[in-house]
């Protein structure tokens, strides 16, 4: 279901794929996952209680549910129905900016929408927004008509490349998950 992968790769056990190519144990992780893990470990969600979503905009829409400081894994909220159109991401994905030659502005007005819906649906304590569109969040936060707090990630786009190193360095050593990044 991923926006950007070959169509040939869903369902292929990439771990199994890539541990045998190299000859070593791999960790694979969809990259919403990551970047919520770095942000847990690292960054806006560490230490909080309660139910975060964190959502990544950039080519596409990835999210990463987090409970109690615990990701709930492959929670996928970018393909979700809204304003008819049937995979909300074609139109609120930071890519549709340059796609559709639309301000911030504007894009900022829909995803405001989609937040607002998942907000209804969710009902989560905080969102945290990451992916290449994070380090511009001064320009389009905050989002009218939502009550929930909305941050922008603190690793900004660096997020899913943390919480890949993390989950590598704690199959390599468990002991690192306490280590900073």
């Amino acid at each position: 279901t991923a926006a950007n992968i070959d169509l040939s790769w869903i369902g292929t056990d990439a771990h199994a794929l890539l541990s045998a190519a190299v000859e070593a144990p791999c960790t694979v992780v969809n990259d919403a996952d990551a970047a919520g893990i770095a942000e847990v470990a690292f960054g806006e969600v560490s230490g909080l209680p309660g139910v975060t979503l964190v959502l990544t905009f950039g080519t596409g829409i990835g999210s990463a549910l987090v409970a109690d400081g615990v990701l709930v894994p492959n929670f996928e909220l970018g393909h979700l129905e809204l304003d008819g159109f049937t995979s909300i991401e074609r139109h609120t994905a930071a890519k549709v900016i340059e796609r559709e030659g639309i301000t911030l502005a504007e894009w900022a007005s829909r995803v405001a929408r989609y937040i607002g819906h998942l907000e209804k649906i969710l009902n989560p304590d905080r969102f945290v927004l990451g992916g290449s569109i994070s380090k511009a969040a001064d320009s389009y936060l905050p989002f009218p008509g939502v009550t929930v707090p909305v941050v922008p990630a603190r690793l900004r786009n660096n997020a899913g490349i943390i919480g890949a190193a993390r989950l590598a360095a704690e199959a390599l050593d468990p002991a690192s998950a306490n280590s900073a990044p």
